[in-house]
């Protein structure tokens, strides 16, 4: 019974940490998209 238990906790962090990176790494690439989306917006209406 503690293999299991241990194999679920581990199953549970590996899903947070995984999920924190993707939720992460959409954050970082939104905001990157938007920054891009701003000089190419300064760049038109010039």
């Amino acid at each position: 019974m503690d293999a299991i238990q241990s194999v679920f906790k581990f199953m549970v962090a590996s899903t947070l940490v995984v999920g924190g990176v993707l939720v992460g790494g959409t954050v970082f690439a939104a905001k990157k998209v938007d920054s891009i989306g701003d000089k190419i917006q300064e760049k038109l209406h010039r």
